[in-house]
């Protein structure tokens, strides 16, 4: 009888110590559990975040002073004509929203004691809009002079073209000002769009040539999203 409560005694014990490790590895496995739900809801909070939040693009604006840069970003993201303004003498951030993305444009003035700051904020854009003066035929060197070097500093930036102020008597075309600006130099890897542009006066409807701009680059940044 001794024997068989010693045996019995050793079988609690073997009982109670499996008992215990079950109940261990149940509440382990009920903590990474619990652990893992909680890691998942915050990635899943975060994504949501995401997904709401739209992308943020920088496209950079350059050009010589009095080409039109200001002009043409007012009709972008104010859809008004504004035709007569002022030079801008430092930087004009404007931002648009198009098909979930905020397009945040940064004009840097283009006189001379500005010029040498263009290439510092190269590397944060996704864009180069670069905008001529069609009709200043005498400073094309100096503006082809500036693209050309800017260029050089990245050389797969997307770049749009902006033959401006077509409306005016001595403008070049499409084709005088690829050739004068030597855009047949530019890598063939680069993605390169000359539009031809013209802001109508004051109070006017937004030219179509605007529109082409603006779905030119909706479609580019699209493809690089």
């Amino acid at each position: 009888m001794a024997y068989l409560r010693q045996i019995a005694a050793a079988m609690g014990a073997v009982v109670a110590i499996l008992g215990s490790v079950v109940f261990i590895s149940w509440k382990y496995f009920h903590s990474k559990i619990h652990y893992f739900e909680e890691e998942y809801d915050i990635i899943k909070e975060v994504k949501d975040k995401e997904s709401t939040q739209p992308r943020e693009k920088q496209i950079l604006v350059l050009g010589l002073d009095g080409a039109g840069k200001t002009s043409i970003l007012n009709c972008l993201t104010t859809y008004t004509v504004k035709r007569n303004t002022s030079p801008t003498q430092g930087f004009n951030a404007v931002c648009l929203h198009i098909r979930g993305c905020k397009l945040d444009f940064l004009e840097i003035g283009g006189s001379c004691n500005l010029r040498s700051y263009w290439n510092l904020y190269l590397n944060k854009a996704q864009m180069l809009i670069y905008v001529v003066d069609s009709a200043d035929q005498e400073r094309l060197p100096l503006a082809g002079q500036e693209l050309h070097q800017l260029l050089k500093e990245d050389p797969l930036l997307p770049l749009v073209l902006l033959a401006n102020k077509q409306d005016l008597d001595g403008a070049l075309n499409i084709s005088d000002l690829h050739r004068k600006l030597r855009l047949h130099d530019v890598n063939y890897e680069r993605k390169l769009f000359l539009l031809a542009t013209n802001v109508t006066e004051d109070g006017t409807e937004i030219p179509k040539s605007i529109h082409d701009v603006k779905e030119l680059i909706t479609q580019l940044i699209s493809q690089k999203s």
